[in-house]
């Protein structure tokens, strides 16, 4: 069995043998490890194709949290930027994940 642990700052780490290792590889080029987060939300939003208030529904956010992303007014933390980073990585998986779980429709 897996065992996982999200991290403050939004990675997230597989427990092997009472250490922590990293579940995937940091990439340098990531989307949400570019200066510029806000523009890095609105590019995964638009590679999905999806509007904005279709990427809250399906994160489960309120429009106005993706709205101020966009804008650099606030920058996703801890979940969201770990769920973030999952859909930059793997976006069918995560929305199949999200939608499965209840959270989008």
């Amino acid at each position: 069995m897996q065992r996982l642990r999200l991290k403050a700052d939004g990675r997230i780490v597989e427990l092997r043998d009472g250490r922590e290792a990293p579940l995937v590889p940091v990439l340098p080029a990531s989307p949400l490890s570019s200066h510029d987060r806000s523009l890095s939300v609105r590019e995964l939003r638009q590679r999905s194709r999806l509007t904005q208030c279709e990427f809250a529904e399906r994160l489960g956010v309120p429009v106005d949290t993706i709205r101020n992303w966009e804008q650099g007014k606030r920058q996703p933390r801890g979940p969201a930027r770990a769920l973030l980073t999952v859909i930059a990585e793997a976006p069918d998986m995560a929305f199949a994940a999200l939608a499965r779980s209840g959270r989008s429709k």
